[in-house]
């Protein structure tokens, strides 16, 4: 079993930023993908932005130039670097990592952009 906490959500202004972070522990031993998705309320859950463990990354068309993912493969962590937020971001953000045969996810953490 493979655990994931998230911390880094709040409630920000339009155009600011906020960096989420996500720990992976637990019976780790191949981590492929790691990655953010969002949801908002009556919305589908939608990819926010995975990176392999090469760094291969894909974000979604909404996102790109203002989000930055990154992870540490040592530490089994990912970070998402928020800038220029929307209120259309306003969603649950949800950690996710996949090893082969399984894919985990974290409880979510609100994010909310709001003047």
């Amino acid at each position: 079993q493979v655990q994931l906490v998230e911390s880094g959500g709040g409630l920000v202004q339009p155009g600011e930023s906020l960096r989420l972070s996500c720990a992976a522990s637990g019976s780790i031993f191949s981590i492929s993908f790691m990655g953010w998705y969002r949801q908002a309320p009556g919305m589908q859950r939608e990819l926010v932005a995975r990176i392999s463990n090469l760094g291969s990354i894909k974000y979604a068309d909404s996102v790109k130039g203002r989000f930055i993912i990154s992870r540490d493969n040592a530490k089994n962590t990912v970070d998402l670097q928020m800038n220029s937020l929307k209120p259309e971001d306003t969603a649950v953000y949800y950690c996710n990592v996949d090893q082969p045969g399984f894919s985990y996810w974290g409880q979510g953490t609100q994010v909310t952009v709001s003047s």
